[in-house]
């Protein structure tokens, strides 16, 4: 089901369920971000268990269906878990990574989750305000966790009570 938002006057976009065929497109949004980025292949894999659900966003209106951006999330034993999520750094800071995360939200609230989990490094100001403002909230660390070009960093656990 697409699901139709508006963020800008000029830009319309819309969310969608991930599907297997969008492993390539994600895989290069991925590539952006990441110092050692998931392949396609493992994409397509994650996407074909049944735990693993994701959504993309696209710019609608372009000619061109490729999303923008991202999240992939895992349900088990009623957590869920953020595995990844990114938005391509042309169609940043129009509020797409929020409504990849209220699809989330949404969908373990429907699935009746008790909490939802993800790490995000010590060091992405703009994805950890982004959090706390989701209501997120540190429960651990990780040192050393991610890896990038200037060395490696940690990670902050975070939580969300869903109930």
């Amino acid at each position: 089901m697409r699901i139709p938002f508006l963020t800008t006057k000029a830009r319309d976009f819309a969310l969608e369920p991930l599907a297997v065929g969008d492993s390539r497109a994600i895989a290069a949004i991925h590539r952006e971000d990441f110092a050692r980025p998931w392949t396609d292949g493992e994409f397509a894999s994650l996407l074909g268990q049944d735990a693993v659900f994701g959504y993309a966003v696209r710019e609608t209106g372009r000619g061109g269906s490729a999303p923008v951006g991202f999240v992939l999330a895992r349900l088990a034993a009623g957590e869920g878990e953020i595995l990844t999520v990114a938005v391509a750094r042309t169609h940043r800071r129009l509020g797409l990574g929020w409504r990849l995360m209220d699809a989330v939200l949404r969908e373990l609230h429907t699935q009746r989750a008790e909490a939802l989990f993800l790490e995000v490094d010590e060091t992405n100001a703009a994805a950890i305000a982004l959090y706390r403002r989701l209501g997120f909230f540190e429960v651990g660390k990780r040192p050393h966790y991610y890896e990038s070009a200037g060395g490696r960093s940690g990670a902050l656990v975070m939580r969300r009570d869903l109930r």
